[in-house]
């Protein structure tokens, strides 16, 4: 597993519709803005690429996915320094893969 429920537990203080809440908008918004992402890679939209990894990482953090954080922050930091597009490129198949694989997960683990 590599997602972790802490940070919603701890925020959530026994509130499961509140978590439920939580997964269901990671299940929304992290697809699209993968999508996202991986167009404006495949355009050479820094800006973009920046915007939307930026946004990523938040949702990314609050389910303890390190890893996955750590690259989104990775791939942010390059889109606003307009850091080579193969570079960025070469990072999102990895944080692509972190993310559906949760994604998966979390549809299982919440019947959703």
């Amino acid at each position: 597993m590599i997602y972790s429920l802490d940070k919603i537990n701890e925020m959530a203080e026994g509130d499961d519709d509140f978590i439920t809440s939580v997964i269901s908008v990671f299940l929304e918004e992290v697809p699209e803005d993968l999508e996202g992402l991986e167009k404006a890679i495949n355009e050479r939209d820094h800006e973009s690429v920046y915007k939307l990894a930026h946004k990523i990482k938040p949702n990314v953090d609050i389910l303890g996915m390190e890893q996955t954080r750590a690259m989104a922050l990775e791939i942010e930091t390059m889109g606003k320094s307009v850091a080579s597009m193969e570079e960025i490129e070469g990072k999102f198949p990895l944080l692509k893969k972190d993310i559906l694989q949760v994604v998966s997960e979390l549809k299982k683990d919440f019947n959703l």
